[in-house]
């Protein structure tokens, strides 16, 4: 074990990765290892933080594991390290959906957001792009600074994917890569997605931010503000997709709080898929969660069920 942990922190300093404190598990109760890097480097961002779960037994053997990189990585283990001390619980759902024998056990690679950056990191470029001026004023406020998912994005795909693959013992194809995140994580792993169907072959869109901007002010940007930036998500859907060829897709939303407001987004987005040729249930899920409320905890209640879907290995081509 710490001939393990020792040559890990010997290659993250190599590549520019100055690792923080090393967490193990603290009892059987508490399976699988975490790792934790932090003041990490990227081209074009704010310094970068990321917590790496391995699975039981990783460091006894010489499997290869898929990989699950999910945003908003302070928030999917340790309730210390939590926004609103709320976690996802991200590892006891990988092991209820590994106990089930149709999920493989994946190493997890969560992704902190970087503070007031989050909103510039997360929201896609192309929709900031193509949005109407009134709309893009709002989000230009938000985001307090120039858009940077482009970046975020070849980060993620590049420096960060050949970090993980040449240090751990990964399997690297697109079948065994997913991306997963909430909220705005939500839009970012959607845009992974479509952007880069050679990287992600799964992503699961938790709760998508839709709006983008408060939504009680969506309708202020255009007289039909809502539906014209259902329209516009639906048209980059459309454009973006593809054919199937193996992928996978989850999408959701509760209703409650600000999931509330996802409804309409999710109606077009969702035709537009099924539009493309994808099959709901097989190719691709949405779901409604009646009574969640858009938090971490509600997050966690369905993560189980999201794994066992997302990553069933019986559904790789």
């Amino acid at each position: 074990m710490l001939r393990l942990l020792a040559m890990i922190a010997a290659l993250g300093l190599a590549l520019g990765l100055v690792p923080g404190r090393t967490a193990l598990a603290r009892s059987t109760a508490e399976p699988g290892q975490r790792l934790q890097y932090e003041h990490v480097a990227a081209a074009g961002l704010p310094e970068q933080r990321l917590t790496i779960w391995l699975p039981p037994g990783y460091d006894s053997g010489e499997r290869r594991y898929p990989v699950l990189y999910m945003h908003d990585g302070h928030n999917l283990f340790d309730l210390q390290t939590s926004n609103f001390n709320k976690i996802w619980a991200a590892d006891q759902a990988m092991l209820r959906a590994m106990a089930t024998g149709r999920v493989a056990p994946h190493i997890i690679v969560g992704i902190w957001a970087p503070g007031n950056d989050r909103y510039r990191q997360y929201l896609p470029a192309d929709i900031h792009q193509a949005a109407p001026p009134a709309l893009r004023r709002r989000m230009d406020a938000m985001a307090g600074g120039p858009i940077i998912s482009q970046a975020y994005l070849a980060w993620l795909a590049g420096p960060l994917k050949q970090w993980i693959d040449t240090n751990f013992r990964t399997l690297p194809d697109r079948d065994h890569t997913a991306i997963a995140g909430s909220s705005m994580g939500g839009l970012m792993s959607c845009y992974a997605f479509l952007r880069r169907p050679d990287i992600y072959g799964r992503a699961a869109c938790v709760s998508s931010h839709w709006p983008a901007i408060d939504p009680r002010e969506v309708g202020q940007t255009a007289p039909d503000g809502d539906a014209a930036l259902a329209r516009q998500w639906g048209d980059w859907f459309a454009a973006g997709l593809g054919r199937p060829d193996g992928r996978r897709l989850w999408l959701d939303h509760g209703t409650a709080t600000l999931d509330a407001f996802y409804a309409p987004y999710q109606a077009e987005v969702d035709a537009r898929i099924g539009a493309a040729g994808w099959r709901r249930g097989t190719d691709w899920e949405s779901k409604v969660y009646p009574g969640a409320e858009h938090e971490e905890n509600a997050w966690a209640a369905r993560l189980p069920e999201i794994f066992e879907w997302l990553l069933d290995t019986r559904a790789r081509p």
